[in-house]
This record gives structure tokens, sequence and C-alpha cells, in this order.
């Protein structure tokens, strides 16, 4: 499936052209997963005229993310714009025309079958590290870095998805795919170049934009016992604060951009 012309990731700026040539109203898209790619490309095609199918495999979307009570609020706004939003929904295959050049259906393990005319895969990466373990670095899902962005060679530096470093804040390892993780860990990195020391320390934060809705996120919720929601996500403005006893691990909020 993936050499069809139909096919689709989302990585690069060419993605989204080949991606855009495709988005023609009355066109119908399957989204493989319910993560934030998947959501946001689902919110920009039926605001483009497209017939769209997000397929989920978990239960729920953003289940990795986020808290049951807000993938439920997203759940319900993309329903109520159209989406045919399926979750618990294992993708078997890819049915292909006969010339193999082109994906017409999404087979599910349970039978069901989703007709479509594009495809697009948003199931998260693996990160690229074959070239740092060509080189004889530590890796373990992802290029072991320090506080200052350098890697088992202290004269190799590297920032990005693509790192696993330890953070202060949460007291064990993490790899964070985000914009501003990877600004912050590049000053880190050059500092380091520049024989300057600038530790990298700051609170992890994301954001996600779907429909008028603004999701911004900082710090991160593994390990949660309990959610504190302030506002009301039926009016569509609200925060989520993941509590671990007294400590607030992180906080959710949509549309409420002074509290973030």
């Amino acid at each position: 499936a993936e050499q069809a012309a139909n096919f689709h990731y989302l990585r690069t700026l060419a993605d989204v052209d080949r991606i855009r040539r495709q988005f023609v109203p009355g066109a119908r898209l399957a989204i493989i997963g319910g993560g934030y790619v998947g959501l946001e490309v689902a919110a920009v095609a039926v605001k483009h005229g497209l017939h769209v199918t997000v397929l989920e495999a978990a239960d729920r979307v953003l289940a990795r993310v986020t808290a049951p009570a807000v993938s439920a609020f997203y759940e319900k706004v993309h329903r109520a714009a159209g989406v045919d939003l399926r979750t618990g929904a294992q993708v078997e295959t890819f049915v292909l025309d006969p010339s193999g050049s082109r994906v017409n259906a999404v087979q599910c393990r349970d039978g069901e079958r989703i007709d479509c005319d594009v495809v697009i895969a948003g199931i998260g990466l693996v990160p690229n590290t074959e070239l740092a373990a060509a080189c004889g670095l530590a890796v373990d899902d992802g290029i072991l870095v320090d506080g200052m962005a350098r890697t088992s060679d202290p004269d190799i530096v590297a920032a990005g998805d693509c790192t696993r470093f330890a953070s202060p804040l949460y007291g064990r390892s993490i790899r964070l795919e985000s914009v501003p993780n990877a600004l912050e860990q590049a000053r880190c990195a050059a500092a380091a170049i520049n024989g300057k020391t600038r530790a990298h320390d700051s609170v992890p934060w994301f954001w996600s934009d779907q429909y008028d809705l603004k999701l911004k996120m900082v710090g991160l919720s593994q390990g949660y016992d309990r959610l504190v929601l302030r506002g009301s996500p039926d009016a569509g403005a609200f925060c989520a604060f993941y509590m671990q006893g007294a400590r607030v691990l992180a906080v959710d909020t949509v549309n409420r951009v002074p509290d973030f």
C-alpha cells in the first residue's frame, strides 16, 4: 500500500503538497490513527468537503496522551462536524486496484470494508537513530543525550524528536515529539558546541488546532491518579488538570489560552 499513489504519510512539506492535490470535495478519505495528526487532518479535510472516516485501534482517540474525558470531548466534536469516527477499529489490510497503484478500500479485522479515494496514515513514528548507531553512539528508542544535548560522544550533539534524555522534572527518561522541545534542545546543542553550558530543563508543552478549538498542553500526564476539570466541555472551553496526589503533572487547556 505504501507504493500506492493515494496512500500518504504526513511527515514533510512534500507530503503536504501531494496530499493537497488529492483533497477534492466529495472525495472519500480514510485516516488510520486517531492521534493529533489524524484528528488535525480530519478537521481540515471536512472543511474542504471530503467525506472523512477515522479508524483508531484503541477504544478512544488520543488515548496515549489525554484522559477519557478529553477524548470524549474531541470524539463528540469530530462526529458533530461529520467525521465518521470509529474506535476499536483494527486495520487488517488494504485493497488495491488491479494495477496495484491505488488503494480502493481499507479492510478491517471485523470484516468492515471502507471504500476510499485517499488514505493517510498517522500512527506515530520511529526515531531515525540509524546514523547514530552506525557511529557507535548510545541508542535506546532515541539517541541518548545529556542535559546539554551531548551524545555518548561529547563531541557529537543531537536534538529533536530522535533524542531521549533524563528529565529532572519527571525523574525518568523521556523522548518528546514536539516543536518547542526541538527548539530548546537546539539552543542547548549550540551552546555546547560553543563551549558554554545551557541545561535543557524546560517544561514540555504542545499544541493542536482542530476546527475553532485551540488545545494547548503543558507537562506529561503519565502516572496521574485524579483528573480535575475547570470550565465547561459543553461550552467548548475548559482545563483538565492531571493530578498525582497534590502535584499537578500536566494540564490540557481547550480555548483557555490565558489559563495556559
